[in-house]
């Protein structure tokens, strides 16, 4: 059941990954937005199959990485829900839609950098975990690793302000970043669909 399940999160979890990458490119902000809950639980399954398999003694940063996931999720659906919901279906006020609608880079933006900032850390303590046996789970421990880099940035950036006084359009930049993210973590949901998709051999 634990490597069903890790397969799973984790081929969703890659799909979602591209699909995002796709919607962001093509505007298609409703579909974005959806996908990112998928994305979410998904990363929550994949997690928590590397979990069940760590040895004893890296218990620890398992069940770190494991509920820094869920926090993580919680977040991310906390704030594409809303943007799914109440952004898309009401007609907001300009005060209500700074606070609420992603595009102004106000309060949901700035939980969406906390909980990807989170997602990050998360992934560097599950990577702590990760039992190298062949290349492929190499390359999956290093790329979870360094993807905790991103959990600095994530946290920092909003607190600084930098982000402010956006009139609610979508940047190139803040776009290209978000494809050079998810061409970063594409690998991640690949080489763990291998690597528990190994365990059967």
């Amino acid at each position: 059941m634990n490597r069903k399940i890790g397969m799973f999160g984790s081929l969703v979890n890659a799909l979602t990954v591209v699909a995002f990458a796709i919607f962001m490119l093509f505007g298609l902000t409703f579909a974005s937005y959806f996908v990112c809950i998928l994305l979410a639980i998904s990363f929550v399954c994949m997690v928590a199959a590397l979990d069940a398999e760590c040895a004893d003694k890296a218990k620890a940063a398992g069940r770190t990485g494991l509920v820094l996931s869920g926090v993580y999720a919680t977040i991310i659906m906390i704030v594409y829900f809303t943007q799914c919901t109440t952004v898309m279906n009401e007609k907001l006020g300009e005060d209500a839609a700074r606070i609420l609608d992603y595009r102004y880079l106000g309060l949901m933006f700035n939980l969406d950098l906390l909980g990807y900032g989170i997602m990050a850390l998360s992934t560097f303590f599950i990577g702590l975990t990760v039992n190298v046996k062949n290349k492929k789970d190499k390359a999956l421990k290093i790329l979870l690793l360094l993807h905790g880099l991103f959990f600095p940035g994530c946290l920092i950036m909003p607190i600084t302000g930098i982000f402010l006084g956006s009139n609610g359009s979508v940047s190139g930049g803040g776009v290209l970043a978000l494809e050079v993210w998810c061409l970063y973590f594409l690998p991640i949901g690949i080489l763990s669909f291998l690597h528990f998709k190994d365990q059967e051999k």
